[in-house]
């Protein structure tokens, strides 16, 4: 059995995994993802439909969050799970169809609805094997064959992927919007419509970027309420000698509820990778056995986990296949999934606490501190010192570093980058990226850090508010800046932050360590052209024309 999947930074060749994903995704676990997106664009026509007439459904709007969610990387590669999900998006697109038929019934005086696209008639397969035959011969279907179409209708696909993680979180935290639900309906039912052309889809890729920053924004609001503005904290990176259950993810919902139900109860709680800015919010750090952060980013995981003798779970995506010598303590919750290991369903965490407290206490070894929590709130709540720096000639540059970390060879050059960024410049950082670098030395200027951790690659909110800030108070324009931003990228999620970027007109991005496989070269000198987006080179060059030399 083949496969396709050119989704990601590590696609094979530079072209795409066809026999199995670089990621540990199957054959059988991609025509699954196949055939979600295949019936999630059915359910798209039928709910863009309804939605035209006045009608909305909320269990149609919050799937089509978690379906695309789903087809992440490193999400779910558990095919009895996407299974079950699929056969919910099944009905639901009937439901949705029914919805449609009903009210453009009554709204046409009893005439029956326009046959709708092809992928809205899917019928689901009983079995297993069926779904999996089916996703084999359907999932991979366009309406197009034009490669610039196929490619810009790719960045849109990708776009809705990366901003449904985004609002799921959001959700989690009580924080939805129509708008949103709206976009991501009409633009997924557009990737079926044979008529639209490329400037149509480039245009639906600037409305993702768009709503993206509102999608974010109000994931920021629901991080502040309900845990308050991150302010900076060093967080230990070794261990003390107590049970232990480590935290990996992105969710700091999920995290506050282990908290609370682990609290008295002998046992600290370390976070992993994307989650160790939960260290900076005040509604978090407040429990006393959020000790540490173990670990580096994700693509460790199989070297570091075998050495934490604690529970392990992952509350979003960055999973990889585990090893034995973990895989009986190790948990997924939310839309993760790994065939064989334990998925808690729901807010109860009791089995993994259960399992913390049979397993070895973690040995008592101190290491050294690192900073976190330089929210947008925080920085500029120094805005003031970092404007007269800049003024004075402390401050020459801003560097932005940051993005989603990953295995592939090459990926050194953002450790080299930082290393080589000179005295005189400061440091933003955010999401996995920074594990590269965040825990060498870079000392201060004027005693604001040269390592500033803005957080996870949810908060790239954050650093477009400090952007946007310095802007304003130089009345100039980001571009105007003297800012650089150079990016690493594996996922979709930085994939919908480069499209917010692009939305707000920022120009001269390098990204690498790749550029993305699914850019043919007419899109790709598109985005050239209008953005003058580059791929990393060497850090010599990069950093001579970051600093005009």
């Amino acid at each position: 059995m083949g496969m396709f999947c050119n989704q990601c930074e590590q696609a094979a060749k530079g072209v795409g995994c066809e026999i199995m994903g670089v990621c540990g995704k199957n054959p059988e676990v991609a025509a699954l993802q196949d055939l979600m997106l295949y019936g999630l664009k059915g359910l798209a026509i039928y709910a863009d439909k309804a939605r035209e007439l006045g009608v909305k459904d909320e269990a149609i709007d919050l799937f089509m969050l978690e379906g695309l969610f789903t087809t992440v990387t490193n999400v779910d590669f558990d095919p009895v799970s996407i299974a079950g999900k699929l056969r919910t998006c099944f009905d639901l697109k009937e439901k949705a169809k029914s919805l449609y038929e009903t009210a453009y019934r009554e709204k046409s005086g009893g005439h029956a609805p326009a046959v709708a696209a092809p992928p809205a008639s899917w019928v689901i397969a009983g079995d297993l094997e069926g779904l999996i035959k089916q996703g084999q011969e359907q999932g991979v279907k366009s309406q197009h064959s034009d490669p610039d179409i196929l490619s810009a209708i790719e960045i849109v696909v990708f776009g809705l992927k990366g901003m449904a993680a985004y609002a799921d979180h959001a959700h989690i935290l009580g924080k939805k919007d129509d708008e949103v639900f709206a976009l991501f309906h009409k633009a997924l039912a557009a990737t079926t419509d044979p008529a639209k052309g490329l400037m149509d889809f480039v245009g639906i890729a600037m409305e993702i970027g768009k709503i993206n920053i509102k999608v974010m924004g109000m994931l920021n609001e629901g991080h502040v309420e309900h845990y308050g503005h991150p302010v900076p904290t060093r967080v230990q990176i070794g261990t003390r000698k107590n049970k232990g259950i480590l935290v990996s993810g992105h969710d700091l919902r999920m995290l506050e509820e282990l908290l609370k139900q682990t609290a008295g109860k002998g046992i600290d709680v370390y976070t992993h990778g994307e989650m160790l800015p939960a260290h900076g919010y005040p509604g978090l750090k407040k429990y006393p056995h959020l000790y540490g952060n173990f670990g580096g980013a994700w693509q460790d995981q199989a070297k570091e986990f075998p050495h934490f003798p604690g529970a392990i779970i992952f509350n979003t995506n960055c999973i990889q296949r585990p090893a034995d010598s973990y895989k009986d303590r190790l948990f997924s919750w939310g839309q993760v999934g790994w065939p064989g290991i334990k998925h808690i369903a729901g807010w109860d965490f009791s089995e993994v606490i259960n399992k913390a407290l049979e397993c070895p206490d973690l040995p008592d070894a101190p290491e050294k501190e690192i900073l976190t929590g330089f929210g947008h709130n925080a920085v500029l709540g120094v805005a003031d010192k970092v404007i007269a720096g800049v003024k004075a000639g402390a401050i020459k540059h801003f560097f932005l570093i940051g993005g989603c970390d990953g295995a592939k060879p090459g990926r050194n050059y953002y450790t080299e980058l930082a290393e080589q960024v000179p005295n005189d410049c400061v440091i933003l950082t955010l999401a996995c990226g920074k594990y590269r670098f965040n825990k060498l030395e870079f000392g201060d200027i004027g005693g604001i850090p040269r390592l500033l951790d803005v957080g996870q690659c949810n908060d790239a909110y954050s650093a477009l508010q400090i952007a946007l800030a310095l802007a304003n108070a130089f009345n100039c324009g980001v571009n105007d800046l003297p800012l650089s931003i150079i990016l690493s990228w594996y996922e979709q999620k930085a994939h919908v932050i480069l499209l917010s970027l692009l939305h707000l007109g920022i120009k001269n991005i390098k990204i690498g360590p790749a550029l993305p496989a699914y850019l043919s070269p007419n899109v790709l000198n598109f985005l050239v052209e209008n953005f003058n987006i580059g791929q990393i080179t060497t850090v010599e060059a990069d950093l001579k024309a970051a600093l005009g030399q």
